[in-house]
């Protein structure tokens, strides 16, 4: 059996990621957690260039990024796919992904954590971004379709960290009045047993965050 390990941390997005791809695809993995504070000899070892995590190291042979990792696991590990098999499909996916890291995380971090007209500013651009991925679940059950797909596994922060941060720093933004279909889709997506299996413990994530923990720092560490 192929050696797979996951140089991550419990309770990063970017990490669950690909324990998530490991897990729809049935992969039996080794995760090897990293203190964030204190970078191990083997993490900068196989991630040199950024000395970030999530690494996969299969083989022995490592990778680094957490979406270039889901791609290769759903290349490399027979299974359910993860991305569709049609190229335009595929390109749809890949684009939902970026949509979401580049646009709606860094917004959503904004809305968050920012203070007083930036704050409200970040609401109003994190709202306006959300709506779009509200109406591409209209006729969706996920954002791939019937089956949690590559820009579904990317979304694992809007699904489950932006509501434990909600809660932490007492902000509302995703609720179901707004965002009927995306909250549709946050409960169908962390309700799947394969994604249960990978979250953090919410109790312990809300405490993290609400002892002053701000993911938009600790996101340098991670990829």
């Amino acid at each position: 059996m192929a050696e797979v390990k996951v140089l991550g941390s419990w309770g990063s997005p970017f990490s669950r990621r690909v324990e998530m791809a490991l897990r729809l695809k049935g992969v039996e993995y080794e995760l090897i957690e990293e203190d964030l504070s204190n970078k191990s000899p083997l993490l900068l070892q196989y991630n040199p260039i950024h000395k970030k995590i999530p690494v996969l190291l299969h083989n022995g042979k490592p990778l680094a990024e957490s979406l270039v990792i889901v791609e290769y696991i759903d290349d490399t590990f027979p299974g359910t796919p993860i991305l569709p098999q049609d190229p335009y499909h595929r390109a749809l996916a890949r684009f939902w992904a970026k949509f979401i890291d580049e646009k709606c995380m860094p917004a959503l971090t904004k809305a968050l954590f920012a203070k007083g007209e930036e704050q409200e500013k970040g609401k109003e651009e994190a709202c306006e971004l959300l709506k779009i991925l509200d109406k591409e679940l209209e006729t969706k059950k996920f954002l791939g379709g019937e089956t949690i797909g590559f820009a579904d596994i990317a979304g694992n922060f809007v699904a489950f960290w932006v509501g434990v941060l909600e809660e932490a720093v007492g902000v509302e933004i995703v609720t179901k009045e707004k965002f009927p279909n995306l909250c549709r889709w946050k409960e169908d997506f962390i309700n799947c047993d394969e994604i249960k299996e990978t979250l953090p413990a919410r109790d312990k994530l809300l405490h993290v965050f609400k002892g002053g923990f701000i993911p938009a720092t600790a996101r340098a560490s991670m990829q």
